[in-house]
């Protein structure tokens, strides 16, 4: 008989974690997956939403798997379901729709919600957003965007985070008039220093947004002659037609804690990724391990992959955590912020480099320490954040010419591990999906012989993108040297 798992919601995690599953177990002999998630549609990949604002691809592009895939396979999902409640003792969950699954083994991946702060008038009495309001976290959330706007809509978006500013360009490019508002000095504040942040802020406004910074939303109310408006901290307001509230998240604990499963900001885990029931883990947005609760895609699928080898492998595998690489790619910003970015000026041991140009909208920062690349902030420099990423991520020796490592090509050739030929095996190439120079290459050897059979072999650039042209030039050599 095989292991029944049942895995409580169909996000990115856990439409990988039953995707892994079957990877490493096709036949189903050990385990059997069941997916049960309250969305209405299959799984679909997050990270291309803010395209679909932009009205680059449409909602149908961002499914993760194309329709009957699932079924194909035999793999149980369920959309459109919510799980009510969770019986430890008897290990069931119970659903709205009247079904009860039985489990040996649970897992939560019920990833998070938008995170509304006291804003008057934005929501009603239940805390819903009231029409005219959106909390941009799930596709629904996106397609309610693209209804509202039309040319020359007046949109706030509150918050200057990453999908603030995805969903703030997206509307831009549909030609509305948008006004980011931000707490902070500057955006992105937690991924950038103060001089790439002002940087950065000009890009913005040379784009075409507003951003107002240093202050908050404190009131969305009705602006008599001109619609609705969005009071300010210091009493200034804003015409708003549409407001967009993207102001960070708040994990999906509720289920686990009402099942008696240790929470603090998320459900507790160990390295195992088990909650304080060892029978259940938890993994993705909803999982606090090591006190850090992860915000974006790759730590979840790690996580998915460590449970499936924890279901199926004798010997446990351990969760280490995730270095993060944060990658803004919107028409016309390219940003990319890894690691340590806010140095303190009186640390002795960080050799840190900085060029900016902002005139061009280009700044690139990193910190070395003990010839290792820490961190990095690169805004308009595409051609060397591939660079910059293997030696973020491989622990490598950074090159003796440090301005060469900033400058890539600029100076006169690439950096030493720039080119596909001087890449070791064990580069990653795509993040998202962790697809190292070797899966690549064995992948290319089996067969794949472009980046669209690279994709469904490998899955990289199917996760940000941002590796498509690394791929691109990958196959191209291998075409090369085959030849």
């Amino acid at each position: 008989m095989s292991k029944r798992v049942v895995i409580i919601g169909n996000g990115m995690a856990g439409a990988r974690l039953q995707e892994e599953l079957h990877r490493l177990d096709p036949t189903g002999a050990q385990v059997t997956s069941v997916v049960i998630g309250d969305e209405p549609n299959a799984a679909y990949n997050r990270i291309l939403m803010s395209n679909v604002v932009a009205g680059r691809i449409r909602a149908a592009d961002t499914m993760i798997r194309a329709a009957g895939w699932y079924s194909e396979r035999n793999l149980q999902t369920h959309t459109g379901v919510r799980v009510t409640s969770i019986d430890r003792d008897a290990q069931n969950v119970r659903c709205d729709d009247g079904t009860v699954h039985q489990y040996d083994n649970l897992v939560f991946a019920t990833g998070s919600r938008a995170f509304i702060p006291p804003i008057a008038g934005a929501t009603t009495d239940t805390g819903t957003p009231i029409p005219g309001v959106i909390a941009f976290r799930n596709l629904a959330d996106c397609e309610a965007i693209v209804s509202a706007l039309q040319e020359n809509t007046r949109v706030v978006v509150v918050g200057g985070g990453l999908l603030g500013l995805e969903a703030a360009r997206g509307a831009l490019l549909r030609g509305a008039q948008v006004t980011v508002v931000h707490p902070r000095a500057y955006p992105m504040e937690k991924q950038m220093d103060a001089a790439g942040g002002a940087v950065l802020s000009r890009v913005l406004r040379e784009i075409g947004m507003d951003v107002v910074l240093g202050t908050r939303v404190t009131a969305v109310r009705d602006a008599p002659g001109t619609g609705r408006e969005v009071v300010l901290a210091d009493g200034s307001t804003l015409g708003a037609d549409l407001v967009i509230v993207t102001a960070g998240i708040a994990p999906n604990i509720e289920l686990a804690a009402e099942a008696g499963i240790a929470t603090e900001r998320g459900i507790l885990v160990d390295d195992h990724l088990r909650t304080s029931d060892r029978a259940v883990f938890a993994i993705g947005e909803c999982a606090q391990h090591r006190d850090i609760v992860y915000g974006l895609v790759q730590p979840g699928w790690e996580m998915a992959e460590t449970v499936a080898q924890n279901l199926l492998a004798s010997e446990p595998t351990g969760y280490d955590g995730t270095q993060q690489i944060l990658r803004l790619k919107a028409h016309d910003i390219d940003l990319a912020s890894m690691g340590e970015v806010d140095t303190d000026p009186g640390d002795l041991e960080a050799e840190v480099l900085t060029l900016s140009d902002p005139h061009r909208g280009r700044y690139a920062k990193v910190v070395v320490r003990k010839e290792r690349l820490v961190g990095a902030v690169l805004l308009g420099n595409p051609e060397v954040v591939g660079t910059i990423t293997q030696l973020f991520d491989s622990g490598a020796p950074v090159p003796t010419d440090r301005m060469r490592l900033l400058l890539g090509h600029l100076t006169g050739g690439a950096t030493e591990s720039a080119s596909p030929a001087q890449m070791p095996g064990e580069a990653i190439i795509c993040r998202c999906n962790t697809v190292s120079k070797k899966n690549l290459t064995d992948a290319w050897r089996k067969g794949a012989r472009n980046p669209l059979a690279m994709a469904e072999a490998t899955r990289a650039t199917t996760g940000c993108g941002s590796c498509e042209s690394v791929v691109e030039g990958l196959c191209e050599w291998l075409a090369t040297a085959d030849a």
